[in-house]
């Protein structure tokens, strides 16, 4: 006799980096300027359709960079294709939390994307994360210390950068290629440390 399934085969973007964040705050201007990857860039919410990933290096270190089409209020239920997009998320090492500078809401901004991460899986929550406020080069300087004030709150280390004029840039990529040495080496230590299973023991 026969068998009949059907299966859904999912895949997944593997990536050292995940950048994301609400729409239009960014991510593909990040991408295109520190990358060769060439994504889709104007003033206008989701102009990313699907991820697209670029190669970046800083501190000796190549990395992969997917820029993670923006996340919206309800992304978990699948608003925005919101579902589709988080799962890429799941396989990277670190993560880049792009906020606009010039937006009225920054602080229910920074709230929006973790939240949706919270709902999908409360791991991705605590994935290394690092936090950037972009769009320096449009406020002033006074609005700019209120805006960092703010994610102060939440964040110890907030990165301010232009992702237009690639000010503030390198220190990113540096701080992400940190992490990513950080992250090899615990994940080395776990490995030599773990007792491994025998039939013996048991």
């Amino acid at each position: 006799k026969g068998l009949e399934r059907v299966v859904w085969l999912k895949l997944k973007l593997i990536a050292d980096i995940g950048m994301l964040g609400l729409p239009n705050a960014g991510k593909s201007t990040f991408l295109f300027n520190t990358s060769k990857a060439k994504p889709k860039i104007a003033d206008y919410p989701f102009t990313t359709l699907t991820p697209k990933l670029g190669v970046v290096s800083a501190a000796n270190i190549v990395m992969i960079l997917a820029d993670i089409p923006g996340l919206i209020k309800g992304a978990h239920k699948g608003k925005g294709a919101g579902i589709k997009f988080l799962g890429h998320i799941e396989r990277c090492k670190i993560l880049i939390h792009l906020l606009d500078a010039t937006s009225v809401e920054l602080e229910a901004d920074y709230k929006t994307v973790l939240d949706e991460l919270y709902k999908y899986d409360v791991k991705l929550v605590n994935k290394p994360r690092i936090t950037v406020l972009n769009k320096i080069d449009a406020i002033q300087k006074e609005v700019l210390q209120r805006k960092l004030k703010i994610l102060n709150k939440y964040e110890s280390q907030v990165y301010a950068i232009s992702a237009v004029t690639c000010l503030g840039i390198n220190q990113v990529l540096q701080e992400a290629s940190r992490q990513i040495k950080l992250e090899a080496s615990e994940s080395d230590k776990h490995i030599e440390t773990e007792k491994l299973w025998h039939p013996t023991d048991h």
